[in-house]
């Protein structure tokens, strides 16, 4: 793909996108519909899996990673169709019904499939699993989940004293916990309250702040019960529930959304239009810090479907300023930090990231790599143990960066692109379609010069 300013440009193992303004500028306009939300996409897949009857899902994300989890899923039985965004089938297969797989599981570059999974996996009693993935997904921590579920009882072996994949799993009827969880993580908690559905009483988790909440939205509506205290973060889930295949309406991922957010920013002169995005209050920390930032965005048509929240959002391009982004804030916009990061270095005065050191064992150690990636760009990033500290106002040159294969990196480093003096070539683009696989194509349409 290739025009004057976007160009793909194919090399033996890899992709390199190349961004490179005219030097006169451009600005973004238009509407943009972004992908399926993918935290959604993922827990749509499974519990349709496990539930009665039929599930359909509309508007699914079709990027690696869901269809990491339906892979994984179709190996233990389940029938699911080919995933496309119009509609997704699914055959319920009843809770605890899933399948030994003939094979190992591959959960491909996808923390969230491998985590939740784990899960249901271990409360298969008398079934034996076995779970892989890729080479960035067998370098992450696995013991946030796996020790929380051997309090259940599970029985689970792997690399470095269980604490990386490839993961063994004997499957076995676990026994109720209150787990206490170190840290506000929704992966953990979803792949707790997923092992207690065919625990005989109740399972509790209990975070120090509140993580994203689709888990417990989506297991009400597929008919599990649970109780919710909101005062103390905590959510118990009452085992042997009857779940019941629904029809499942994705929003688009906000997570995705932030990349066009910044980019209306940032770039001068600009208007963006993005339809269709879930606003849930436990993934909206980006609209509050950049609301801090005096970005200048509006949500219009605010609605709910399927118990999410969805709006579409109006930014224009602003002047932002520095602030300090930390405690509970963080767990609501883990994802998002690469790309705040981007707009922090457009913004006026110091901005500080801090109480993110879960970033250091993502799909890559994203703190290192966005400092690494704004900072070859001529931007100044301080990395510190648990954040980073950006000052602003400053101008980007083009170079070549890499983004260490991490789909939110290569995204980030690309909108930062947008604003180099110089081409910026990204190397190992490919990975955006982890999460986007149409960013590119996107980017093109919305760039006027």
């Amino acid at each position: 793909m290739t025009n004057s300013i976007i160009t793909l440009k194919n090399q033996p193992d890899s992709q390199d996108l190349i961004i490179n303004p005219p030097s006169k500028g451009i600005t973004l306009q238009g509407k943009i519909q972004i992908p399926g939300d993918k935290s959604i996409s993922h827990r749509a897949l499974m519990l349709g899996a496990i539930s009665e009857g039929i599930t359909t899902i509309q508007g699914i994300l079709l990027g690696e990673d869901p269809q990491s989890t339906a892979s994984c899923f179709r190996a233990m039985g389940a029938e699911i169709s080919p995933l496309n965004t119009t509609e997704v089938t699914i055959k319920g297969m009843g809770l605890g019904n899933l399948q030994e797989p003939q094979d190992v599981l591959n959960a491909g570059n996808s923390g969230t499939t491998i985590r939740l999974m784990l899960g249901l996996l271990a409360s298969h009693n008398n079934r034996f699993f076995a779970v892989t993935g890729d080479n960035s997904l067998r370098s992450r921590p696995m013991s946030r989940v796996v020790k929380p579920l051997q309090e259940m009882g599970a029985h689970i072996w792997g690399r470095k004293q269980n604490t990386l994949a490839p993961l063994a799993i004997a499957g076995k009827q676990l026994k109720p916990i209150h787990y206490h969880s170190p840290i506000a993580s929704a992966q953990v908690k979803s792949c707790i309250l997923l092992g207690g559905l065919m625990v005989d009483g109740k399972t509790t988790v209990t975070e120090p702040a509140l993580s994203r909440d689709h888990s417990e939205r989506m297991l009400q509506a597929f008919g599990a019960e649970l109780e919710i205290d909101g005062d103390t973060n905590s959510v118990t889930l009452i085992g042997q529930p009857h779940l019941q295949g629904q029809q499942v309406v994705v929003p688009g991922d906000i997570s995705s959304a932030a990349f066009w957010l910044i980019a209306g920013c940032i770039v001068p002169d600009s208007e963006l239009y993005i339809e269709n995005v879930g606003i849930n209050p436990t993934r909206t920390g980006i609209l509050e810090v950049l609301e801090m930032m005096n970005a200048d965005i509006s949500l219009e048509n605010q609605r709910v479907i399927a118990g999410e929240p969805i709006a579409d959002l109006r930014v224009k391009s602003c002047q932002l300023q520095g602030c300090e982004i930390g405690g509970s804030l963080i767990p609501r916009l883990i994802d998002e930090i690469p790309i705040l990061a981007v707009a922090a270095v457009f913004a006026q005065g110091i901005t500080t990231i801090k109480d993110a050191a879960e970033l250091r064992v993502k799909e890559s150690d994203r703190l290192a790599a966005i400092a690494s990636g704004l900072n070859a760009l001529g931007a100044k990033v301080n990395e510190l143990p648990d954040g980073l500290e950006i000052t602003g106002g400053g101008n980007l040159e083009g170079i070549e960066v890499d983004s260490f294969k991490d789909h939110r990196i290569a995204m980030s480093l690309a909108i930062a692109g947008l604003r180099g003096k110089n081409a910026t070539t990204i190397h190992h683009a490919e990975s955006a379609a982890i999460s986007y696989p149409d960013f590119v194509e996107t980017l093109q349409s919305i760039i006027k010069v």
